[in-house]
């Protein structure tokens, strides 16, 4: 199968937005890791006074999730997606958050260097056409010592991991997307997974960026070894 990419892959989101919520609704621990996640940002005082960035932030789970672990910082939502940035704006908790429709490759031209205390990136990385890039962009959006925390599946290189992950998506995952009508979708979901980093690849590709500090950190529940959270910041001002 081909990955889906650039406009293809905001069009499928956009075809899926109305199922969405309800889809991920379903996995176990979704929501839970999603805030876990959020809080391993580490925003001190309830994120008073920081400007923090959700990444691909689909349909605003993640964006709840933030405002769950630092409901006093300043966030912005950018999404590829229509479908899915309408969705989000349309939760009763996300009425103040500014909502960007925009690529994360095209945020170069739209944000000056420096505009974030902190960046949270869910499920985005193994869906960017240039990883690396955007993380040189991630870098430049930040303050120094700026934090960055990206929750994504990365198999943690196990046959296991893979198996129980090819297991879930042929039996739960794949079905639930053809009932959607975007099966597409799904099938993208698996593959890009399996031929994205391993959790330990993603964490030499953060290091090679210029993060520092780069930590692991597991999910629980099934997801794990499927899901990981990962953390770094920027260097300090010279």
């Amino acid at each position: 199968m081909t990955l889906l990419r650039g406009a293809a892959l905001s069009e499928a989101f956009d075809e899926g937005s109305a199922a969405y919520d309800r889809l991920v609704a379903a996995s176990p621990g979704y929501h839970a890791h999603l805030r876990r996640s959020a809080r391993r940002l580490g925003l001190a005082d309830g994120g008073a006074g920081l400007r923090v960035l959700d990444l691909g932030c689909g349909t605003g789970a993640s964006t709840e999730a933030l405002i769950a672990a630092a409901p006093l910082a300043s966030v912005t939502g950018v999404d590829a997606s229509a479908g899915m940035l309408e969705r989000a704006a349309a939760k009763p908790g996300l009425t103040h958050v500014q909502f960007v429709h925009a690529s994360a490759e095209a945020l170069a031209d739209r944000l000056a260097p420096g505009s974030f205390d902190a960046v949270f990136a869910g499920y985005l990385f193994r869906n960017v056409q240039d990883a690396d890039a955007v993380l040189g962009l991630v870098r430049r959006l930040l303050v120094p010592s700026g934090r960055l925390a990206v929750h994504e599946y990365t198999l943690g290189g196990s046959p296991v991991d893979r198996a129980v992950w090819n297991t879930v998506c042929s039996m739960i995952i794949r079905p639930a997307g053809r009932l959607t009508g975007n099966a597409r979708l799904y099938r993208h979901l698996q593959e890009s997974v399996n031929t994205f980093d391993t959790a330990a690849e993603f964490a030499g590709r953060l290091r090679k960026a210029g993060f520092q500090g780069v930590r692991v950190l597991p999910l629980p529940g099934w997801q794990t070894g499927i899901t990981h959270t990962f953390v770094g910041r920027t260097a300090q001002e010279a």
